[in-house]
């Protein structure tokens, strides 16, 4: 299936890899001293105004911890049917908290929707010392998982950036990175991100109580096709969000930090989506078409089934005809066995104006083990008794 989606500066992807490009020196003025648009699905980078520059992120923080939620509940470590108690640690956590108390028990599903919806201190806490014992461990992991998305200006002190201490820091491009990580790899977090009000209940020996949870992020109510994800405040970061939003397909994640009150955080990511909507058009290859066998020498089998890797997705900023798109299946010259399940049969190559814009590798959907002298034996005989019948 192809798709031409909306209209946008230069960019390529090849499959399931981003090639991020700094954005033109062009583009919206904003108040706020750092932020950053990024293109989910390829990763490319469409506008940035001081994006690696180390500052707090405040609540943004939960973004890291939400993922890892996800991650274990995604291995199978965790459930979201699994029950929560609640610390005296995580209980006692100030600034945006949901009110948990010691003791008190609920369930993954719940703690998510307080971190995500309401930006529950208490409950990331109680979240982290699920997961990771306690919330240093998890902390630590943070980290960790930070490297490995390649957020090389990050630091992580707590799970809920609740800390003012200079040591937990991060960038606009680094909260992008782990937005785009969240949101692609778990869609599912828009099952919460985009509730606006839910009510919660508190059961404790005090008895129990309704609480409300009420949607921290006011794009969503503002702005067209928003979906997510974070809003982040306290006196050293200001006002910071990553916001997530959605229009004909394309999804951006536009990152605002340190803007000088809550109205500029919302109004300056608003107007990054808006520019990067306006500007951007993608196609998209979803590569569902069945492929021929490809003929395999010296093996048990004469040929093997094969398919295309994954989609093939482009995005364009430059107002080029993407229905100019040529697709072209460029297959290996000879494949001899062994073969193994995975290995690259050929690929399908994208052509643009006489440019090649990408690639989508072709991949054996079964192995093919070497013939040996039983196999061709084998063979002769079968040959034979066609011949003879």
């Amino acid at each position: 299936m192809k798709k031409i989606l909306s209209v946008c500066l230069a960019c390529i992807l090849l499959l399931q890899i981003s090639i991020p490009v700094s954005a033109a020196e062009d583009g919206p003025e904003i108040e706020s001293p750092a932020a950053i648009l990024m293109e989910a699905s390829t990763g490319t980078v469409l506008y940035e105004k001081a994006a690696d520059e180390k500052r707090s992120p405040a609540s943004v923080t939960k973004i890291m911890t939400v993922l890892l939620v996800f991650e274990a509940i995604e291995s199978g470590k965790l459930k979201l049917e699994d029950e929560v108690v609640t610390s005296a640690h995580a209980k006692s956590m100030g600034g945006s908290q949901v009110f948990l108390e010691e003791g008190e028990k609920q369930t993954v599903d719940t703690m998510l929707k307080c971190i995500i919806i309401s930006s529950g201190n208490d409950a990331a806490v109680a979240m982290a010392e699920k997961i990771g014992g306690t919330e240093e461990e998890f902390v630590r992991r943070m980290n960790q998982r930070a490297k490995e998305l390649g957020m090389n200006n990050t630091h992580f002190v707590d799970c809920c950036g609740l800390t003012e201490s200079t040591d937990h820091y991060t960038t606009a491009r680094d909260i992008a990175l782990m937005s785009r990580e969240l949101i692609t790899k778990f869609p599912q977090v828009f099952d919460y991100s985009t509730i606006w009000m839910e009510n919660i209940t508190h059961v404790t020996n005090k008895g129990s109580s309704e609480f409300g949870l009420t949607n921290t992020n006011k794009l969503l109510r503002s702005y067209d096709g928003c979906k997510g994800l974070k809003t982040g405040s306290t006196s050293i970061a200001k006002f910071c969000l990553s916001a997530v939003a959605e229009r004909d397909g394309i999804e951006m994640i536009s990152v605002i930090m340190a803007a000088p009150d809550s109205k500029t955080r919302f109004n300056n990511a608003a107007t990054l989506l808006s520019y990067g909507f306006g500007k951007c058009a993608l196609y998209t290859d979803a590569n569902e078409e069945k492929l021929p066998n490809v003929q395999i020498s010296k093996g048990v089998k004469e040929d093997a089934a094969c398919r295309f890797a994954g989609e093939f997705r482009y995005l364009d900023t430059n107002g080029a005809d993407l229905s100019a798109i040529t697709k072209e299946i460029r297959m290996n010259e000879e494949i001899n066995a062994p073969v193994e399940k995975g290995a690259a049969a050929g690929k399908a190559v994208y052509m643009l104006d006489g440019k090649e814009i990408g690639t989508v590798d072709i991949i054996f959907e079964e192995a093919v083990d070497k013939a040996g002298y039983l196999d061709y034996l084998k063979k002769a005989w079968d040959k034979f008794q066609c011949f003879s019948t």
